[in-house]
């Protein structure tokens, strides 16, 4: 499977979620319509492969495994850091 035939989307709501959730995934036409949704939301994605086949196995709505938290935790902290570079520095 290449790296453009699947797409997972995640979600993490602290103040609800115990764990970030799977909410939304997909391979080959449906991983590139979830692509092309996150990039006309301003959602930022970045490609792993390994994360992605493994998070594919996670049903939609529920949280990921906690085997995962380390790997998704760094996907979250690189999206917490470009949210924070668009931003700009606070005053």
């Amino acid at each position: 499977m290449e790296d453009a035939d699947i797409a997972i989307a995640i979600k993490y709501d602290k103040e609800r979620d115990n764990a970030p959730r799977v909410v939304a995934k997909g391979m080959r036409l449906k991983a590139e319509q979830i692509r092309e949704i996150a990039k006309a939301a301003g959602v930022p994605f970045m490609k792993n492969t390994t994360l992605a086949g493994a998070l594919y196995r996670v049903d939609v709505g529920q949280e990921i495994p906690e085997e995962l938290y380390d790997a998704v935790a760094e996907v979250l902290n690189f999206v917490y850091a470009l949210q924070q570079q668009q931003q700009g520095p606070k005053r």
